[in-house]
């Protein structure tokens, strides 16, 4: 299958619904009117998010729920009055389902575009019901079907951003120009976009901050090495963002303590002054507030989009906690050292609470929790983004488990490039492995590591004088983090994907330890350690065939961090050799199959993983950017064989999930707050987004 097939929408696209009932109907009436207010908040960061997806998403949105607005959500209505085949109406509305599943016309995981399969007449012919969805239509009507660009990256002939706006396109030079600039001057780039602008015969650089204050003026902050102009303007996203704090000031009433009172006028002043030292702020309060019955978390919080990798994504969480499920985490936390010991890094290290120079000696044990999500597209979050506060402070980690089980259940149904041999094991301990693993890789990847910095002139976390050891040479540290730098802003594109493939690592080692498996209640009686692992490392080498789907050939491009780690491990595992991972190709039959050596785990995936780990550690504890983007990107790279697999990988490409969420709704007579679930339909997907009107 071409990759200008791929982008045309699937048919059929799978949905799901994220339920919440029983969780919510636990709540008090105090509990619930806060959420509601959040969840509010949350919503009203869409359009925030759909301006950052790209200039076409706003208007495809307005023009969905036009749509339903004008027939009230009677489809076969909308088909009569516009002379539109049925079938017509029901192909867009595939398209919208996954349009609003992803908010946005380019898919979360993998950054594709996606193009509708209705045709361009039928969609101008659906567009004259109304004088709204004609004018719309003209907006929109080009790009929606455009094949390029087609997926997101640095502004280039075939991707798009739409961090750096505007018809002047900006290069990574000059990116890393005016970021570097901005980062010098104390702005911070979370919540920046630039625009690079041709005016009065001369170029300048906008660097447009979300807040909810507008300059009347830029605000000229320095200027380039050849001249040009750098200026701060602020007011990006400001009426989004004057409605999310006009909800968390409704929310602020319901608060259930002085942690989440305090986190909420922090989000407000941060949201409306533009102040990310402020929003930090909000972190630290945001830690301090453990296991509550409602979980939330606002802000520009993940830099996984932005191919410059430091400004980040508007995202807004709003959960309810899972008692059980938290019970079993809260032990495993508690236990939390004793398995830290046992990493490749700080396992040589006596166990005390000292665990060597590149871990931290005392380990702040975070609150974990187990949630059911409401608001929101992702399943788990470790905070904060923010390593500074992650190190000196603590983390908070959440996990969203009625969207991995929802996962987890579509997965099921079609198990891909396993060997029929293992299917039985594989299908019995799924997700039991699944689960386990992005539990660790949360609490034990994310939430380790000593960062080694230096403060001011002669203040720094280790000793200068006598620096630690690098395992990797021999000898002394060379290169630490200097006043003002962080692990984003100097590893850019790639510190997000080197993350999550270090944490990816961390879970698969320490998964065949059976004292860690009983803390979730398996044992050799239940299911085995050696079955769970085996399982493991077949989602290791099955995970790292997918991530090929998330690899752009057009611009030799990872669109995903995750699955650049993905790809990272399976690279690392084949070549381990001694037939230990395999993969077979038939390009006939369009198959792929997955080998592997249970014998072997042991000795020798286990090592490799370890390997792999410490590199991966120790170029980010001493900030040697250099060495570690000259490995990763030689490990990362498509090319051979890998670019065959990946044809076949593509051609067995299965639809993505969409989940449809709950609202809230307040009554009117006694304030009363109602839970609105809805249909894990396509339609029941547009009905609820027309009726959160946002």
């Amino acid at each position: 299958m071409a990759d200008s097939d791929q982008l045309l929408v699937p048919r059929q696209p799978p949905v799901s619904r994220l339920s919440v009932r029983n969780a919510f109907d636990s709540l008090t009436s105090k509990e619930q009117l806060y959420a509601h207010h959040m969840a509010r908040a949350a919503w009203y960061g869409t359009r925030i998010i759909l301006r950052q997806v790209s200039p076409e998403s706003t208007p495809i949105f307005d023009f969905i729920l036009e749509l339903y607005r004008s027939c009230e959500g009677q489809w076969p209505q909308l088909a009569e009055r516009t002379a539109v085949p049925m079938s017509q109406v029901y192909t867009f509305l595939e398209y919208s389902a996954v349009f609003l599943g992803n908010i946005g016309n380019y898919y979360g995981r993998g950054d594709q575009k996606f193009n509708p399969r209705i045709s361009e007449e039928d969609l101008k012919k659906l567009s004259t019901v109304s004088e709204i969805a004609t004018r719309l239509y003209h907006h929109l009507s080009s790009a929606i079907f455009a094949k390029r660009p087609s997926i997101l990256g640095f502004p280039s002939n075939v991707a798009q951003s739409s961090y750096y706006p505007g018809e002047l396109r900006i290069s990574r030079q000059e990116i890393a120009e005016v970021s570097e600039t901005l980062n010098r001057n104390s702005i911070h780039p979370e919540n920046t976009r630039i625009r690079k602008v041709y005016e009065d015969e001369t170029i300048h650089y906008d660097a447009l901050q979300a807040s909810v204050e507008v300059d009347t003026k830029p605000v000229e902050v320095a200027q380039t090495a050849s001249g040009e102009v750098i200026q701060l303007i602020r007011g990006d996203h400001s009426e989004e963002l004057e409605q999310i704090c006009d909800c968390l000031e409704e929310a602020k009433k319901h608060a259930g303590n002085a942690y989440q009172k305090q986190f909420i006028i922090q989000y407000q002043k941060s949201f409306r002054s533009g102040d990310i030292e402020v929003f930090k702020d909000s972190q630290r309060t945001w830690i301090k507030d453990i296991k509550p019955s409602v979980e939330t978390q606002f802000g520009f919080i993940e830099p996984y989009r932005d191919p410059y990798g430091t400004r980040a994504e508007f995202e807004g969480l709003v959960a309810f906690v899972d008692a059980k499920e938290t019970k079993v985490l809260t032990t495993l936390v508690e236990d939390s050292s004793k398995y830290i010991h046992k990493l490749p890094w700080t396992e040589d290290v006596a166990e005390s609470p000292r665990k060597g120079p590149f871990e931290q000696d005392l380990f702040e044990p975070p609150d974990f929790t187990s949630l059911q999500g409401k608001a929101r597209l992702f399943f788990l979050r470790v905070s904060t983004q923010f390593n500074d506060i992650r190190q000196d402070v603590g983390s908070k980690n959440v996990m969203i488990s009625n969207r991995i089980a929802a996962e987890y259940t579509a997965e099921r149904a079609s198990p891909a490039f396993l060997d029929p041999s293992d299917l039985a094991v594989y299908l019995k301990s799924e997700y039991n492995a699944f689960y386990i693993w992005v539990v660790l890789h949360e609490l034990l990847g994310h939430g380790t590591g000593k960062l080694l910095t230096q403060y001011e002139r002669d203040s720094y976390n280790f000793d200068i004088k006598s620096p630690p050891i690098n395992p990797l040479t021999g000898r002394p540290v060379e290169s630490w983090y200097r006043p003002g730098q962080t692990w984003t802003g100097l590893f850019g594109d790639i510190a997000t994907s080197v993350d999550e493939c270090r944490a990816e690592c961390v879970g698969a080692y320490l998964m065949d330890d059976e004292e860690l498996l009983r803390i979730f209640g398996y044992d050799d009686t239940r299911m085995s350690a050696e079955d769970i692992t085996y399982n493991v490392y077949l989602q290791l080498g099955i995970g790292g065939l997918r991530a090929l789907e998330n690899y752009h050939e057009d611009d030799q491009k990872w669109g995903q961090a995750h699955s650049r780690g993905h790809f990272a491990i399976f690279r690392t595992l084949l070549d381990v050799g001694s037939s230990f991972m395999t993969v077979s190709h038939d390009p006939q039959l369009n198959t792929l199959t997955v080998h592997l050596s249970r014998s072997m785990i042991i000795t020798h995936g286990k090592p490799a993983l370890g390997a792999l780990l410490l590199r991966l550690h120790i170029y980010r504890c001493t900030a040697d950017v250099a060495a570690c983007r000259t490995f990763y990107e030689a490990l990362t790279k498509v090319e051979g064989v890998y670019k065959e697999w990946r044809k076949t990988v593509l051609a067995n490409k299965k639809p993505r999930q969409v989940y449809v969420q709950a609202n809230t709704v307040i009554s009117e007579n006694g304030g009363k707050v109602r839970l609105v679930e809805y249909d894990a339909t396509i339609e029941g997907m547009v009905q609820s987004w027309a009726e959160r009107e946002v």
